[in-house]
């Protein structure tokens, strides 16, 4: 499992079982150190379960932002419900760290199998 979505897991497993928030490991890998956007997917049996994320970053590392949105995706997804104890053992885990955002001239610079795109539209914002 890699490093990034093993931290995730393990964020969300303490949390749903114990409600601890775990501190970033104590050596931290160079990915883990820098500072970006992070989201935190969880999937149920291919499903979503919940998703939370920042566009740019909000904490000092991004091991602190995977801890951060990990607990908020298990527990503050408006769509779902906390995941609960007993889900634990079927969920799936991924994250996503995001690069600095890009303005485009027109929608022929964008790949969706590339990148992803922001929206927004007032004071919300959106990541497809």
């Amino acid at each position: 499992m890699h490093p990034l979505v093993k931290l995730a897991k393990d964020t969300i497993e303490e949390y749903v079982r114990n409600g601890d928030i775990i501190k970033p490991p104590a050596n931290l890998s160079a990915e883990m150190t820098g500072e970006a956007g992070v989201f935190v997917s969880i999937k149920k049996k291919g499903e979503l379960r919940g998703c939370i994320g920042t566009f740019q970053p909000t904490r000092e590392s991004i091991a602190l932002e995977i801890i951060q949105n990990a607990v908020s995706a298990s527990t503050q997804d408006p769509r779902f419900p906390p995941v609960s104890p007993a889900e634990i053992d079927k969920l799936e885990y991924s994250v996503d760290v995001l690069s600095e955002p890009e303005r485009i001239s027109g929608k022929d610079e964008l790949d969706p199998r590339k990148y992803g795109v922001i929206v927004k539209s007032g004071e919300h914002r959106g990541l497809l």
